[in-house]
């Protein structure tokens, strides 16, 4: 028997960047859920690849590459999902970028690709998703922050900025769409092994000082962050808005 509250039937639900990694795994959870799920990727390769995987377990799934940093691109497909597949109810801006470097010595063409990928993404995609949900006074947006939307840490200055960014923009789109029935809130992970980390995890030193940092004492798995989106895109959440859930095993509780 289905929970209701849970239940995403009848829904449909646009990811950004979900070739891979985290926006993957939260498309997949959202189409187990009940959503008709539409897969977002630049990489043609990834998001076919991503869509037959998905359409093998039986989601309903739909592929749009497009690029979320490009306004006329957004502003084309979405008309164009809208038009084939439907309204879109969900938007998860999943997309994001990570570029290592001192902070003295990152070139401005870095820091700009970065604020692109991970921050101006979230504002041009989610505007133009809103028009449709500010019509039917209905909707949620879930953007994917970071435990860098409150911390630090060296070498990746422009990611915490762009991530903290997403972090308070989110809360100035409940705060300006609320009105209109529309929740939106933000999920933080803290560190999960993806193609973004993996290095990182491989690295004996950081995997050993992750692992002391962590209460829980270990790395998270993508499938933890499944519950954390499927609550923020349900009707469970009706009442919550512009908060960011953080899913990170207790690094932020730990301070």
């Amino acid at each position: 028997m289905k929970n209701e509250l849970f239940d995403l039937s009848n829904k449909i639900a646009l990811v950004t960047g979900s070739g891979q990694g985290i926006g993957f795994v939260i498309a997949q959870g959202l189409g187990k859920a009940g959503a008709y799920v539409i897969l977002n990727d630049i990489n043609k390769e990834k998001l076919n690849k991503a869509v037959s995987i998905l359409s093998k377990e039986g989601i309903m799934v739909y592929g749009c590459p497009f690029d979320v940093t490009d306004k006329k691109q957004i502003h084309q497909q979405i008309l164009a999902i809208e038009k084939k597949v439907g309204r879109i109810d969900i938007l998860v801006n999943s997309v994001g970028i990570q570029r290592r470097g001192p902070l003295e010595t990152i070139e401005e063409s870095v820091w700009q690709e970065v604020i692109d990928v991970n921050l101006n993404s979230v504002f041009l995609t989610s505007q133009q998703v809103v028009q449709g949900m500010i019509f039917r006074k209905s909707g949620k947006i879930i953007n994917i922050c970071s435990i860098q939307s409150e911390l630090g840490r060296a070498t990746i200055a422009p990611y915490a900025a762009s991530k903290g960014g997403v972090k308070m923009l989110t809360k100035a789109m409940a705060v300006e769409w609320a009105k209109y029935n529309i929740q939106v809130n933000g999920i933080g992970p803290g560190y999960f092994i993806t193609d973004m980390t993996r290095n990182l995890a491989e690295d004996p030193k950081f995997d050993t000082w992750l692992r002391s940092r962590t209460p829980a004492g270990r790395w998270g798995e993508l499938s933890e962050l499944v519950g954390a989106a499927i609550f923020l895109a349900s009707r469970a959440s009706s009442f919550v808005n512009g908060q960011i859930i953080y899913v990170d095993g207790g690094i932020l509780a730990s301070l």
